[in-house]
């Protein structure tokens, strides 16, 4: 997951892509901190933050290693399992 991605939210500033959860839904957080975490969903004429705590960003995240794991995506587990563990230490 070397592609990097920001946003710049009004309010908390530069925010950075943790990882894509679905088609339309990616997990932000706060550049510095790590600490604030952003469900991001996508609709057509619209991009809805989402604020969600550390454990639920955890929780989406673990979701989507169960769901990579099932499908068979084996690089991409362990591309997004590295993350996870350096994201959620």
């Amino acid at each position: 997951m070397s592609n990097e991605t920001y946003f710049n939210h009004p309010i908390f500033g530069l925010l950075y892509r943790v990882c894509i959860l679905d088609d339309n839904q990616e997990l932000f957080t706060t550049l510095y901190a790590q600490r604030l975490f952003f469900l991001v969903k996508m609709i057509p004429n619209n991009t809805v933050f989402e604020p969600v705590s550390r454990s639920d960003a955890r929780l989406l995240v673990e979701k989507r290693l169960r769901n990579l794991h099932r499908l068979g995506l084996i690089q991409e587990y362990k591309d997004f399992q590295a993350m996870y563990r350096q994201t959620f230490p």
